[in-house]
């Protein structure tokens, strides 16, 4: 799933890609994907990108005064192309084109969702506040009025809620999904089921989970500055320490990075660095194996 890091890079990229261009279309190519009919995608027909952002793991491209919001979900990706198809692409479950871009030279990007679970949305609206999902994102951990206090003002309110959902949530925070929560906690060599108000108790704890959380997210945007989108996938992968890595070697001090896996996503995590040696047990309801 693409996240905070890779969005930021994604809106990099096109941002350079489409300065001083004007839409010639947009074609839908999947309807599911798109959650929002007022104003209509031809809306968008001869308008002239502004700019491109992005908010938490959402990418907003603003033209003319609209903004076209794409939320990636976990298998959606932007892929750009020099030229692009003269007639529209027809509607199919089984293509992975979600919706294509058409500039006004010919070049464009495609929208594209792998997989059979379509969760990847689409929104053309006045004002990003309007995409639900945009209204309610907690603070980007991006930003320098994210301080270590602001931090501490969040656990407090999720009380012993694990802090591993507490990353995730992004109404917590903004731009965190799986594979970073897991970064920043073997970062921080904290357990991905300490409670969160336990953090609070030790000044230590807290300032070491600040500092992986924000050395973490910055790294990873740095090793993405002026990627094209077409190598962002690798580029992540390959500086991945614990997730997406089970049964290999922890890079730092060499234990076997162990799974807990849930009904529709898995944590990745390393004994010795962040439970004390002891393997968590791969369910909820118990903390270690016996």
């Amino acid at each position: 799933m693409p996240e905070l890091p890779e969005v930021h890079a994604l809106a990099a990229d096109l941002r350079t890609r489409l300065a001083g261009r004007a839409i010639a279309r947009v074609d839908l190519a999947a309807f599911s994907a798109l959650k929002t009919y007022d104003p209509p995608l031809s809306a968008l027909s001869g308008a002239m990108v502004d700019s491109v952002s992005r908010h938490g793991k959402f990418l907003d491209l603003e033209a003319s005064g609209l903004h076209l919001l794409v939320h990636l979900s976990r298998a959606g990706w932007i892929r750009w192309r020099d030229e692009v198809p003269a007639l529209p692409p027809k509607p199919s479950s089984k293509s992975p084109l979600a919706a294509r871009i058409v500039l006004d030279d010919g070049s464009g990007l495609d929208i594209t969702e792998a997989g059979t679970r379509k969760r990847l949305a689409i929104y053309v609206v006045k004002d990003p506040l309007e995409v639900p999902g945009v209204a309610s994102l907690g603070p980007d951990p991006m930003t320098e009025d994210f301080t270590v206090d602001e931090l501490a003002e969040i656990l407090r309110g999720q009380g012993r809620s694990q802090i591993k959902g507490v990353l995730r949530h992004q109404g917590t925070i903004a731009g965190i999904g799986n594979a970073y929560s897991d970064e920043i906690l073997h970062a921080a060599r904290m357990s991905p089921f300490a409670p969160a108000s336990g953090i609070l108790e030790d000044p230590e704890k807290l300032h070491g989970l600040y500092t992986a959380l924000r050395t973490t997210l910055a790294d990873a945007v740095t090793r993405s500055e002026g990627l094209h989108a077409a190598e962002l996938k690798g580029e992540k992968k390959s500086h991945l320490a614990v997730h997406g890595r089970t049964g290999q070697p922890c890079p730092v001090c060499g234990d076997t990075v162990r799974e807990v896996s849930f009904a529709d996503s898995s944590l990745q995590y390393c004994p010795t660095c962040q439970t004390g040696g002891k393997p968590l047990a791969d369910r909820r309801t118990s903390k270690f194996l016996k």
